[in-house]
């Protein structure tokens, strides 16, 4: 059973999704703000954690930025309507996915079901074969344990969606992936997701990756066509 950590400061929102997704199998833990928030984790360490941007105290993409570093716990984020800037500020800072406000329960649900199918959560991928390391440019990405390491075997954390973003490049090399195409693989056709969030991922994964993320040359930017990973890709 997945545990899921919901953290808004609205007392009914709490308790409205509380019960809506304990109603579909979750074990749920809530905060009202980022003190709370911590106290959670350390009582029990969430799955997921979907996180209001606005709190009292400490605000939500600070603690976006803290989770993604210190711990690697894929974000769902909850924004206002208005809040184009903070939704990329977000996504650049680690959040996976975000959901703006007022919304369905039911919405939230399939944008949480589609951050766990990414970031591999479910239970039931529990037996899958085990599945090799890739390696390119002198990196190496173990699938199983979703671990990157660097040319010189230091750890690089990952989110979710930056991830599974590498994983499609890496099962792609030397093919130019239309922005629309890299939505659909890694988001599901018809995901209401607008194109500014791929530009943030492989923004995101160019700083982890590229000698110089701002000429980088492991992703290139294609003219008019998308994304190229041009690096040779090698598997044991």
């Amino acid at each position: 059973m997945s545990r899921l950590l919901i953290v808004d400061d609205d007392v009914e929102i709490l308790s409205l999704l509380k019960k809506f997704f304990v109603q579909h199998g979750y074990e749920v833990d809530v905060a009202a703000d980022g003190q709370a928030m911590w106290a959670a984790i350390a009582r029990q360490r969430p799955d997921t954690i979907i996180l209001d941007l606005m709190l009292p105290g400490e605000g939500g993409l600070s603690l976006c930025q803290k989770v993604h570093t210190q711990l690697g716990i894929p974000i769902i984020m909850l924004t206002a309507m208005g809040e184009l800037s903070d939704r990329v500020v977000g996504l650049e800072l680690g959040a996976d996915d975000y959901v703006t406000k007022p919304f369905a329960p039911r919405e939230l649900l399939a944008r949480l079901r589609s951050v766990q199918r990414r970031t591999g959560e479910r239970p039931d991928q529990a037996g899958e074969p085990t599945r090799p390391v890739i390696g390119f440019a002198g990196w190496r990405l173990d699938i199983t344990c979703r671990e990157l390491r660097s040319p010189d075997n230091v750890m690089i954390p990952l989110s979710g969606g930056e991830f599974d973003l590498l994983v499609l490049f890496l099962e792609h090399p030397q093919r130019i992936l239309t922005r629309e195409q890299l939505i659909d693989m890694t988001h599901g056709q018809g995901h209401d997701v607008y194109d500014r969030s791929i530009d943030v991922q492989v923004s995101r994964l160019r700083r982890k990756i590229e000698p110089d993320s701002k000429r980088p040359d492991l992703i290139r930017t294609v003219r008019n066509g998308g994304y190229m990973f041009s690096a040779k890709v090698t598997r044991p």
